[in-house]
């Protein structure tokens, strides 16, 4: 079998900030967008990386998802527990300090973890958790 990753999904919900922070504060490129208003899917991903993306897309519009389904997934962003995705670079220093100037929140300033990997972590305009691992 030869798969490969092409797009994972991440919720927004201000699509203006998610585009600032993936394109103006980690480098992406906006490929794609589609819609209007909030209702926007908007396809971005690493200038070197042309066949890996992320959709960006409004959370909880699947027809099938009940009045308290998408409570809990609101509730669930505010918290910033709903989505997350692991980045990776091989200068994770230079990387921190970038998007740390760029008056985004914190979650976690480069640190060598017990199991063997050195990361740090952020949270996007929408609570998801964007954690940067080093590349070794």
């Amino acid at each position: 079998m030869d798969i490969t990753i092409h797009t994972t999904a991440l919720p927004h919900d201000d699509p203006e900030a998610s585009v600032a922070f993936y394109r103006d504060v980690l480098g992406f490129e906006v490929r794609s967008d589609v819609g209007k208003g909030t209702m926007r899917w908007i396809t971005v991903g690493p200038p070197n990386q042309p066949g890996t993306s992320i959709l960006l897309a409004p959370p909880a519009v699947d027809p099938g998802i009940t009045e308290d389904e998408r409570r809990t997934i609101r509730e669930m962003m505010a918290k910033g527990t709903y989505g997350w995705i692991l980045l990776a670079t091989p200068t994770l220093d230079e990387t921190f300090e970038k998007v740390q100037a760029r008056d985004v929140e914190v979650v976690q300033e480069p640190t060598e973890q017990p199991y063997g990997i050195r990361d740090c972590a952020f949270r996007d305009p929408a609570g998801n958790l964007v954690r940067i691992q080093e590349l070794r």
